[in-house]
């Protein structure tokens, strides 16, 4: 994997003098970016939160001179889970599957296995020996490549990743993997069955949710990601709780004690920042100061 070539345009900044101040960023004019200032509530440096999309055409991801100069800012970067450690990585593949054997044949009526079974087959070269016993939720995520329309595709994070170890910042995760999977195994496994049979059906509007979904991102307007949240496409409003809510809770209750002790890099998807329940609500409750900052 290729190393990308990236050349922070930011201030040069001096370590030389402990009571050298901060440059500051420029406050973008409305509340539509991913990128945002957290600052106050008793913060001697501020941090930092990024709202991220977990995979799109690698032409398309694109960091801005004020998120790399935020990044440079801050002393280390949390995301979801701690993608920069093998463990994650290969306890995810150890978690992929079902409990208690459960298996995807059980799931379904004979004739729509025989679906499942057909496309993953023909369309994912997949054979079901391979993924009998996975969470439907993770084999879902496995459409989503048939979705773009591009070959070589790659994720906010893992670029971001990238950036990060060139500005050698530690990568830390609020979440391990054995939870995210917990959080999967909270669902219905027949609830998620359905999820991925609907969307097997449906590929033809499924990219072109997908499509939406990207330009809002691209275009950076927070309201039109929320209301993307609460369509019944998505499938998500029966568990938004599980899936967002809750876990926004418990982030912001890490990050009070996390960002006391260092400025911080924050990114996760863009889901979690909007909303009432969101990343920045919830930390406006706390009582620090959410700025949205220019992020082109």
């Amino acid at each position: 994997m290729k190393i990308l070539k990236l050349v922070f345009t930011a201030l040069i900044f001096c370590s030389c003098n402990a009571q050298t101040k901060q440059p500051a960023l420029v406050i973008n004019k409305n509340d539509n970016s991913l990128l945002w200032e957290i600052s106050g509530n008793g913060l001697q440096k501020p941090s930092y939160l990024f709202g991220t999309f977990h995979l799109m055409c690698k032409n398309d991801i694109f960091f801005s001179p004020q998120l790399k100069t935020a990044l440079h800012l801050s002393d280390k970067v949390y995301m979801e889970m701690d993608m920069d450690d093998p463990a994650t990585i290969f306890g995810g593949i150890l978690l992929m599957n079902m409990k208690d054997d459960k298996t995807l044949q059980q799931l379904y009526t004979p004739p729509d296995y025989k679906k499942v079974a057909t496309y993953f087959k023909d369309s994912l070269h997949t054979p079901m020996s391979l993924i009998e016993k996975m969470k439907p939720f993770f084999l879902e995520a496995m459409l989503y490549p048939k979705m773009m329309p591009c070959k070589s595709i790659s994720g906010v994070e893992e670029e971001l990743m990238k950036l990060a170890k060139l500005d050698k910042k530690e990568i830390k995760g609020l979440e391990t993997i054995e939870f995210q999977a917990s959080v999967f195994d909270s669902i219905p496994y027949e609830e998620q069955a359905k999820e991925l049979l609907k969307s097997i059906d449906s590929m033809a509007s499924g990219k072109k949710l997908f499509d939406t979904m990207l330009n809002v991102y691209k275009s950076q307007q927070l309201t039109e990601i929320e209301n993307l949240f609460n369509k019944s496409e998505l499938g998500l409003e029966e568990h938004q709780d599980i899936l967002l809510d809750n876990r926004n809770k418990n982030w912001v209750g890490q990050l009070k004690n996390i960002m006391k002790a260092n400025a911080v890099f924050i990114a996760v998807g863009a889901g979690h920042l909007v909303s009432k329940a969101g990343l920045i609500a919830l930390l406006r409750k706390e009582g620090y100061t959410v700025k949205p900052l220019l992020n082109q």
